[in-house]
Order: C-alpha cells, then structure tokens, then sequence
C-alpha cells in the first residue's frame, strides 16, 4: 500500500483538483500520503479520515494535522470512557462528548478552525441494528447541532452502510431518504455514489415517512430491551422492502 501511494496520488492530482481524503488508521500511511501530495494542485486541504478515539498515537496525529493544515473527520461512533479506556459509543451523550472533547484538542492544540472538523456520528446497515445504531447517530446529530459552541462543525456519513443488504431497487432510494432526515440535523456531507444516492428524496415523498416510522420503531419503550426494538425496526424496514421486489 505504500510503495502504490507514490504512484497514486500525482496521478489522481493530474487529473483533479479536489481536496483528497486519506483513510487509514496507520500514521505512517499519512505520512507517506503528505509527502507526494502537491499542495498547489488542489483547491483545498487535505482530509485526515479518521480520528478515533480508540486511535494509536492519538497526539502525532493531531500534530500531523497541524502541521499540514489538514482539515479532519472524527468518528463519534467510539467514546473515551471515564476509566480512561475507550470502546463504542452505545449512548448518544458519549458521542457528543466525545465530539466536543475532539473539537477541543483539534482547536487547542492543531489550531483547527471549527470549519475544519467533519463529523462521522456513524451509520449502520438499517436492516440488521439491532442496537439501535442508527437512531444513535441521529441523536448526536441533533445534540452537537443544537450546542451553539459546536455550531460551524460539519457533519458526513458512509452512506453506503445505511441500505446494506436491501434490494437493489430500493437501496438507493433508502439511502437517500436517510439523506433527508439526517439532513435536517445538520448533515452535509456524505461518502455517496454521485449518480445513485447523493441527492436527498423530497420531504413529501412517501418512503421518507416510512423510513422515520421504521426508525420509530427502533427505539425502545419502557420495559423492552434495545435488541427487541431492532427486530421491530428491521421487521419494519423488510416491510417497506418488499413493495420494491421483483415478481
């Protein structure tokens, strides 16, 4: 992988002038990355993808970032826990506490504008959570939206994730009507195929409704446990499935 980084990069840069994102958890992939990126042959700053909280060497990361005034994506999906260990986020409160305590290092200590931070509150497939993932990244969305001193954070998903194993006739426009609930919580940007399921559905289209309740129904009341309304959910989502299979 990185003896191909050399070769890959000038010539994605020949060809386009868009920021690049490089995804690894590996430090040293970045630094391999930085060193054949141009900087004058794109039109923005390159994207760290990702920081965790599970991350090795969390602190030359951040320094890496500030010294390439990298802009960056941190994943909300995993939380630091009071012990001082990490593991994933169940709750959507850790989430957002851990988006703050990342926007605080990353402005404090990166020099990061606000601006530069892209926030992954995560996205799992909506047919097969059974922890209620998804209403989990929503909630985050609506938390770290709604808290002024995070206001200028942007926000992006793995869109693919969301219809994972969903019929084909449906699965783009599921995903899509992801993109217009998300959206209203601050959602703006998307890992998307821009020819199937980049463009969010209208408010009044009909599967936009039946996503929300499917996703209603995910979550759980009193009495009833967290796997117990994913199969609700899941039931719910096979339901809206099956009017888009083929006789």
């Amino acid at each position: 992988m990185l003896e191909f980084l050399p070769k890959v990069i000038p010539a994605i840069q020949a060809a386009s002038d868009v920021p690049l994102s490089f995804d690894n958890p590996n430090i040293e992939y970045h630094k391999v990355a930085l060193q054949h990126f141009d900087r004058s042959k794109s039109r923005g700053k390159p994207l760290f993808n990702s920081l965790a909280a599970s991350r090795q060497q969390l602190p030359e990361m951040i320094e890496l970032i500030r010294v390439h005034d990298m802009r960056c994506i941190v994943m909300a999906s995993e939380c630091f826990r009071p012990d001082g260990s990490t593991g994933q986020s169940l709750d959507p409160q850790q989430s957002y506490e851990t988006v703050k305590r990342f926007a605080d290092m990353l402005v404090t200590q990166a020099g990061r504008t606000l601006d530069d931070i892209i926030v992954d509150p995560g996205l799992a497939p909506v047919g097969a959570d059974t922890y209620g993932l998804v209403n989990i990244g929503l909630d985050t969305l609506r938390l770290c939206s709604a808290d002024p001193q995070l206001k200028g954070l942007h926000y992006s998903v793995g869109l693919s994730n969301f219809a994972w194993g969903t019929p084909k006739a449906v699965k783009p426009l599921l995903e899509r009507a992801y993109l217009t609930i998300a959206s209203r919580y601050g959602l703006d940007f998307a890992l998307a195929n821009v020819e199937a399921n980049a463009t969010p559905l209208e408010e009044t289209h009909e599967l936009v409704a039946q996503l929300e309740a499917a996703l209603q129904e995910g979550r759980a009341v009193d009495g009833e446990s967290v796997e117990e309304a994913g199969f609700r959910q899941a039931a719910k989502v096979m339901e809206i499935c099956s009017a888009y299979v083929e006789e």
